[in-house]
């Protein structure tokens, strides 16, 4: 479903990411997986548009990326969830959802009932302020968001990050789910070893700018672990 080739991405005179090779097969959940710091963020950021592309190739089926707008590209089926969640704190948990809506036709313009399916609270706290919401449901809010759109794609930054964990299992049993059981093709960012291992099907590690390993996640061995992924 998403394909990228040659990708090569400065910041100024840093040169950030080199020659990335990464594929995402459709219908299943792919780990991008690095220390922190190796370029996992701003490689998501290059597929939604907000850093500019040097050179190299991003496909989403039949469609190259590059040629589409940062607004664009929710239209053509990605629904993006970011690390820290990026939630607007003042706005009605109702608000934040609807912020999504402008990208659906017309006559499609409502919420679908599948989000509250998925995440019960959220229909519980409509009229609540999304600041007032605890981390992880503010997270649940953040991505039942990028679902409004209907994607084809789900990109999740780190969604376990500051979470608890009886929230993060949570979390976990809904992106099997989304991708199981509904079909939905995942790009996950997960530094968690465990997290990663129960929701993927594949992995692509990150190191220094470069992607060095990628496989089904049961190549994920302890050699790899420990040299890219320990610190």
């Amino acid at each position: 479903m998403l394909e990228i080739n040659g990708l090569n991405q400065f910041y100024g005179q840093s040169h950030t990411l080199w020659d990335v090779a990464l594929s995402v097969p459709e219908g299943q959940c792919t780990v991008l997986m690095g220390r922190n710091g190796v370029g996992k963020t701003t490689l998501l950021q290059c597929i939604m548009g907000h850093q500019p592309v040097k050179s190299g190739t991003i496909q989403l089926g039949e469609r190259d990326l590059l040629k589409c707008s940062v607004e664009q590209r929710p239209r053509v089926g990605i629904g993006y969830v970011p690390q820290g969640r990026q939630i607007f704190p003042l706005l009605s948990v109702e608000e934040n959802l609807q912020i999504g809506l402008p990208v659906l036709p017309r006559g499609q313009r409502r919420l679908p009932e599948f989000i509250f399916e998925l995440f019960p609270v959220l229909a519980q706290m409509m009229k609540r302020r999304g600041g007032d919401l605890s981390g992880g449901q503010q997270q649940q809010l953040a991505i039942g968001r990028a679902l409004v759109v209907n994607p084809k794609l789900l990109i999740l930054d780190e969604p376990t990050e500051g979470i608890q964990p009886n929230v993060v299992q949570e979390i976990g049993d809904i992106i099997r789910k989304l991708n199981r059981e509904l079909g939905l093709t995942v790009l996950l960012v997960e530094q968690k070893l465990p997290f990663a291992r129960k929701v993927g099907d594949r992995f692509c590690i990150l190191d220094r700018g470069r992607a060095v390993a990628s496989g089904e996640m049961t190549q994920l061995d302890e050699k790899l672990v420990k040299e890219y992924l320990t610190v």
